[in-house]
């Protein structure tokens, strides 16, 4: 029986290496970003950004039921302000996102937390702006990195990759007749809000998020107190960005050199 597992995983992970293709989901920008991703044909573009669709109807309706969707209305304003000059400015990298139906709104929440779900669905938590107090220019680093990472399908490169792992149980579950049925909402929710980014994936999305700062008239510069002033807001805890956003002394280095890169953009804005 074993031989005959082993044997049916190895051709399972066969297929799923054959749905899978190498692309490029970005123009480089000044800051070079270039690496090409690995994506699976069985995780589509389409499907996931449709299932984020409806996993953000649902913490939508949730905080509205809470008294919490977009309130206070001031602080709502500046992040929609703030993110919609970013919006303006991702054709930089991806001309096919400026037509993506993106949506921003704020959550009332105690968490110091920020996200973009594929497909350019924003949610900014009071937390971050309460906690942090970012200026414009540290809001909009981070709204450019987060923004970042739905441009180069992050998301839908770290769910091609649990799948790549996965597929060894998913055919015992098929052999020995156990329920495993696929659940991409599930899938999703865990990339977005619990595995941590791989260190690649977070200094793209440094990087790209400094140059569309910088393109908005954001001075880039604010990325490297931004995320010093994350990695000091919890005391002796960690405030929940960081917790799938890690940070390092190596971060802020390369920071700085991205953010010296497209500052002639930003001051030619000035």
């Amino acid at each position: 029986m074993s031989r005959i597992i082993r044997s049916l995983s190895v051709i399972g992970l066969s297929v799923w290496l054959a749905a899978c293709a190498q692309v490029q989901t970005t123009q480089s920008g000044l800051v070079g970003v270039n690496r090409t991703q690995t994506m699976s044909s069985l995780v589509s573009e389409a499907e996931l950004n449709q299932q984020a669709e409806t996993e953000y109807r649902k913490i939508l309706s949730q905080a509205k039921a809470q008294g919490a969707l977009d309130t206070p209305a001031a602080q709502t304003q500046r992040v929609q302000t703030i993110s919609r000059k970013l919006i303006a400015q991702v054709g930089t990298f991806r001309p096919d996102a400026r037509n993506w139906a993106w949506e921003i709104h704020v959550l009332k929440s105690g968490e110091v937390n920020a996200w973009c779900m594929p497909g350019g669905k924003i949610a900014v938590y009071t937390g971050l702006l309460d906690k942090i107090q970012p200026t414009d220019a540290e809001l909009a680093a981070v709204l450019g990195h987060e923004i970042s990472h739905a441009l180069r399908e992050h998301a839908r490169e770290q769910v091609s990759r649990q799948m790549a792992a996965g597929i060894g149980l998913s055919v015992l579950s098929a052999i020995t007749g156990s329920q495993a049925v696929s659940d991409l909402g599930s899938s999703l929710t865990n990339v977005m809000f619990t595995l941590p980014n791989s260190r690649s994936n977070e200094t793209e999305a440094d990087r790209m998020g400094v140059e569309l700062a910088a393109r908005a008239g954001y001075d880039p510069r604010a990325a490297i107190t931004l995320w010093q002033k994350m990695e000091k807001a919890g005391g002796g805890g960690q405030p929940e960005i960081l917790s799938t956003h890690p940070s390092s002394q190596s971060r802020i280095a390369d920071l700085q050199q991205a953010s010296q890169i497209v500052l002639p953009l930003y001051q030619g804005k000035k």
